[in-house]
């Protein structure tokens, strides 16, 4: 599906991300990436799984500061040259601020989550808009806490319908230059931020109760979802939310 396609996925912090099955995926259906990374501790994480995917040497993106996406983005260009897609896997919130009440989210932790997790897709799209090609795509990653009150979620679920509404707008900016902008809401999958959630565990055994398909999602999952949103198959899809979750989302009750 991807054959010939070039583009950059940020976010690979370990083989648990949701970044690298997305990019794994994006491989295996003959994609060429660059991989970004939040500072020079993850990219000596991520260096590994870049080999692996030919993907060359991991660039620090540091998405609290436009000069560093601005510089990623000239490095992607020098490396890659017109870009395909852009896979923005970037969330960030105090563990302080994912418990107890919402109400209680300091003032700086809001701001931080608001900055990292939702911000950062606009920054990223203006860093990335002179690169990308006619038909392209921009992927970021959501859940279902944008829309219900989830335990443990508090501030990153307002960030994400923050993110959300993101997607939406962005959408309608860069709709004239063919530039597609698409969400994927995946189910709970252990990751290196869901393991700062609160009650984990109990969100991944309820899948195999609660969903329709009665089992746990796997990261193979969401990066085929992701492959296909990049994709020109997904050609006339934007502004979207695609929830890849095993059917959870449609249903009301839990009892």
């Amino acid at each position: 599906m991807l054959e010939g396609k070039k583009g950059v996925i940020l976010g690979v912090a370990n083989a648990h991300s949701l970044a690298w099955h997305i990019a794994k995926s994006v491989h295996r259906d003959g994609g060429q990436m660059r991989l970004g990374v939040a500072n020079e501790r993850f990219r000596s994480k991520a260096h590994r799984l870049a080999e692996r995917l030919h993907a060359g040497e991991p660039v620090v993106c540091d998405v609290t500061s436009d000069e560093s996406i601005q510089t990623a983005f000239e490095r992607f260009a020098e490396d890659l040259g017109e870009l395909d897609f852009v896979v923005h896997a970037v969330a960030f919130a105090r563990k302080e601020d994912l418990e107890g009440r919402f109400m209680d989210t300091t003032r700086s932790g809001y701001h931080l989550a608001q900055d990292i997790s939702a911000y950062s897709l606009a920054a990223v799209c203006k860093a990335a808009e002179p690169y990308l090609k006619e038909g392209s795509s921009i992927l970021t990653l959501s859940y279902i806490g944008s829309v219900r009150a989830m335990p443990s979620y508090n501030v990153m679920g307002v960030a994400k319908a923050a993110l959300e509404s993101s997607v939406r707008y962005l959408a309608v900016d860069l709709g004239a230059k063919g530039i597609r902008v698409n969400a994927l809401s995946a189910g709970p999958i252990k990751t290196l931020s869901s393991s700062a959630i609160k009650g984990l565990k109990e969100k991944l055994d309820l899948q195999e109760k609660a969903t329709p398909l009665k089992r746990r999602l796997t990261g193979e999952e969401v990066g085929n979802a992701a492959a296909f949103l990049l994709s020109d198959l997904a050609s006339a899809v934007t502004g979207e939310v695609l929830y890849v979750d095993n059917g959870y989302h449609i249903i009301g009750s839990l009892g």
